[in-house]
């Protein structure tokens, strides 16, 4: 699997993943190319070559000729992408993006998404460095992307739109939410909400004892100089070579003793329509000795706030425990095989260079009512055939 890996040496940002993805490889006459598809102008690109601690990398810089709108939307920030003649892999990949920052300005700034304004995120810089940060990754062909802990300021002010702001910025910090990061004494703004969202909406995690194999390795350098560190984000692309997938989820828990218990199965159906990727109840006994059931749901964090809707609507709970969790799990895809029933498609996983085929449910459920026998028997001629 080819990967990105951003080391947040010294945090992120917009120009320093530029940077960092033309230090790797990139063509910047190719990344200006494809930045023209998005119609909009008023601005230049530019990169050099610098030395951060005696380490080379690359400065991007988008100079503005232009005085650029500090009170964009996220809608017509998302018709510039859209009436771009840029591929639909590179626009999805920008808008995610762009959805993270304009979900954490609505919430520090007590808005909605549809009425933010984006103000520096909006101006034609920031514009330019997420979608050259989308067209980048799409260019390398980069499967999935992954980081260390992001390193952020702490003790400093940084000048805003809104006046003057903590390091780390609302923004910021609300973006890394549940994300892990690395809170420095340095008092400058390491990490842009820019650069924040750009990990935040891309990154599977963080890695840890993988094996990876490094291609190429860019530097993006930041703009000041910091003493106590070099100012850089590298970037590595490689093949991650892995046992396992891996995903961040969060866990929603709440005990329930006191409705009936013919509508949990209810409750349970409905989550699992509603995106979440398990949901089961365990007996338990709680304080007096009440019997009780642990309601468990196992959901991504993109779909927390639906889950909770039907949670508070459907139950009597008036709480929930919420935890972030990683998941390790086996690599699968879904294969059609020629069996004595009949196509049936199953669920290949691969352990130790082996494959091993799983019967679905659904698709024995199928068989057994089309050929008239029991599911039992569905189960045992598959997993026979299987096996051979």
């Amino acid at each position: 699997m080819k990967i990105a890996y951003l080391d947040t040496i010294a945090g992120i940002s917009g120009d320093m993943t530029l940077g960092a993805f033309l230090s790797a490889g990139v063509s910047l006459d190719y990344l200006v190319s494809e930045l023209k598809k998005l119609n909009i102008t008023g601005y230049e690109v530019s990169a050099r070559h610098i030395k951060r601690n005696g380490i080379g990398a690359t400065k991007v810089d988008v100079v503005i000729s232009e005085a650029p709108s500090h009170h964009r939307h996220l809608s017509a920030i998302t018709t510039i992408i859209e009436q771009s003649t840029l591929g639909k892999t590179v626009q999805d990949t920008a808008k995610k993006i762009f959805h993270e920052v304009a979900v954490a300005e609505a919430t520090v700034h007590n808005s909605t998404i549809e009425k933010v304004h984006f103000h520096e995120v909006g101006a034609i810089d920031s514009i330019v460095d997420i979608v050259g940060t989308a067209i980048c990754l799409e260019h390398m062909g980069i499967e999935r992307v992954f980081s260390s802990p992001v390193k952020v300021g702490s003790g400093g002010t940084v000048n805003t739109q809104h006046g003057t702001m903590p390091i780390p910025t609302p923004a910021t910090m609300e973006i890394l939410k549940g994300y892990p990061i690395v809170l420095t004494e340095i008092p400058f703004e390491l990490t842009t909400p820019t650069g924040a969202a750009i990990v935040k909406a891309l990154s599977s995690g963080t890695l840890a004892f993988e094996q990876l194999s490094a291609q190429s390795i860019g530097y993006g350098a930041g703009t000041r100089e910091i003493p106590a560190i070099p100012n850089l984000l590298r970037l590595i692309i490689g093949d991650l070579h892995q046992r396992y997938d891996r995903d961040e989820v969060v866990t929603i828990e709440t005990n329930i003793d006191d409705m009936n218990p013919e509508i949990l199965p209810y409750v349970i159906e409905k989550l699992i329509v509603a995106g979440a990727v398990d949901a089961f109840l365990i007996p338990i006994v709680m304080k007096k000795g009440r019997p009780a059931n642990l309601l468990s749901v196992l959901v991504e964090q993109s779909r927390l706030d639906a889950i909770l809707g039907i949670l508070f609507r459907e139950t009597s709970t008036l709480g929930v425990r919420i935890q972030h969790v990683e998941r390790r799990k086996l690599p699968r895809t879904q294969r059609e095989i020629q069996t004595s029933l009949g196509p049936v498609t199953a669920k290949s996983v691969v352990i130790d260079g082996h494959e091993r085929l799983i019967p679905e449910f659904e698709e024995c459920k199928r068989l057994a009512l089309e050929k008239h026998l029991p599911l039992k028997e569905v189960y045992r001629i598959l997993e026979s055939e299987f096996r051979r």
